[in-house]
């Protein structure tokens, strides 16, 4: 997993270069049927939710993504486990929403390329109600404890996992985050945060066993270099300066 183009990274928003052409990302078919059902697993590292390839990124990437999957990265009760970071700050856990490019045929043959993939991330923190969208995953967790456990779950607008606001976003070219590492992913990382109860972060952290049979946990990889990247933002990040007259 060496290169210069590594995932995840820290956006450092002094830095970021807000760019006018990124549009805002727009999301087509989300919204499944509870009788479509979805396959849950636990695969030894996260949880993935597997995704039927109707639900597609419309708008906000110059090519057509397809979805492919969903999963997590949390931390511990000690402490969080996003892998992105904002100014060096790590949040409580982070969704990455998987897609791949349609001019090829399936994920496995799109990772490989270049313009292959784009990844939809979104931070989540301890709120104070419940989530509707996260309990349709979380509460099945303890049926997939045991790794290669799976379980069917009733679709659900998949929307709602991520924020409301798809306009203000960072976006860098980056890679996977578990090997094989490949530098293929255009990254998406919004700006909003998701909220989660703190029962629901508890059972997001302390649920899942690892393949060593313990707690799986801090499933999060370390920031890497940024090896000379831009980072652009959507928004101006940083306070334009107002000219006065004279």
């Amino acid at each position: 997993c060496g290169g210069t183009k590594q995932s995840p990274i820290n956006v450092d928003t002094a830095q970021a270069i807000f760019s006018p052409d990124l549009r805002p990302i727009q999301l087509s078919g989300y919204s499944l049927p509870a009788n479509q059902l979805l396959k849950l697993k636990n695969n030894g590292h996260t949880v993935v939710l597997e995704l039927p390839d109707s639900l597609a990124l419309a708008g906000g990437y110059a090519q057509q993504y397809r979805a492919a999957q969903l999963h997590l990265h949390w931390g511990s009760p000690a402490g969080p486990g996003s892998e992105h970071t904002i100014n060096g700050r790590r949040f409580a856990a982070e969704i990455h929403v998987v897609h791949y490019n349609t001019k090829y045929d399936s994920f496995k043959e799109a990772m490989v390329h270049p313009d292959g993939l784009a990844v939809l991330g979104a931070f989540l923190e301890v709120g104070h109600g419940e989530n509707q969208y996260y309990h349709e995953i979380l509460k099945h967790l303890h049926e997939i404890q045991e790794v290669g456990q799976e379980t069917l779950v009733p679709g659900f607008n998949i929307a709602g996992l991520l924020p409301a606001n798809l306009k203000l976003y960072f976006h860098y070219n980056g890679s996977l985050t578990t090997p094989p590492c490949y530098q293929t992913v255009k990254w998406t990382i919004f700006n909003q945060t998701m909220l989660l109860s703190h029962h629901q972060m508890s059972v997001l952290v302390s649920t899942l066993k690892s393949p060593e049979d313990e707690l799986l946990q801090n499933n999060y990889r370390p920031v890497q270099s940024l090896h000379g990247r831009q980072v652009l933002a959507s928004f101006q990040t940083t306070p334009s300066v107002k000219h006065t007259p004279g």
